[in-house]
């Protein structure tokens, strides 16, 4: 039986993040692949060891692979997809907690709604309930 803390959510979420990225970027797996890993180290979103195939890439992108998903892979394609002119949405409850929390794990907020304001508009709506999980999230964290 899957758990349904907000983090297990996030994890199962992940996957469908990926998968949105490689539906919506443009080019061959290869070079979304390269463009994750660039993305990644010139943005500071984490370092990866190594730049990863095609291959890893679309297997990130299977409901299966949550926990396998480095960190700086999901921060990158929740970082390039708000971004994106297209304004895509997340699909469903876990991927916007996945959403959600890459959002408050890319940038430093001082507080809920400043983490909120600065989401762009088409997100505010779709991502409310989730973004108010994951702040109530990372502060029990902080308690540790």
């Amino acid at each position: 039986m899957p758990q349904d803390g907000f983090y297990a959510k996030v994890r199962r979420g992940l996957p469908a993040l990926i998968g949105q990225w490689r539906r919506l970027g443009q080019g061959d797996e290869a070079r979304l692949a390269l463009i994750l890993a660039e993305t990644a180290r010139v943005a500071k979103l984490g370092q990866p060891e190594a730049t990863p195939d095609a291959a890893t890439l679309a297997a990130w992108s299977e409901p299966e692979a949550g926990d396998a998903i480095p960190l700086w892979a999901a921060r990158t394609a929740t970082f390039l997809l708000v971004q994106m002119p297209a304004r895509p949405l997340p699909q469903g409850e876990e991927e916007a907690c996945a959403w959600a929390y890459c959002w408050l794990r890319n940038r430093d907020f001082p507080d809920h709604a400043s983490a909120e304001a600065a989401l762009p508009e088409h997100l505010r709506g779709p991502l409310a309930a989730p973004l108010k999980a994951a702040w109530m999230d990372r502060q029990g964290l902080r308690l540790i």
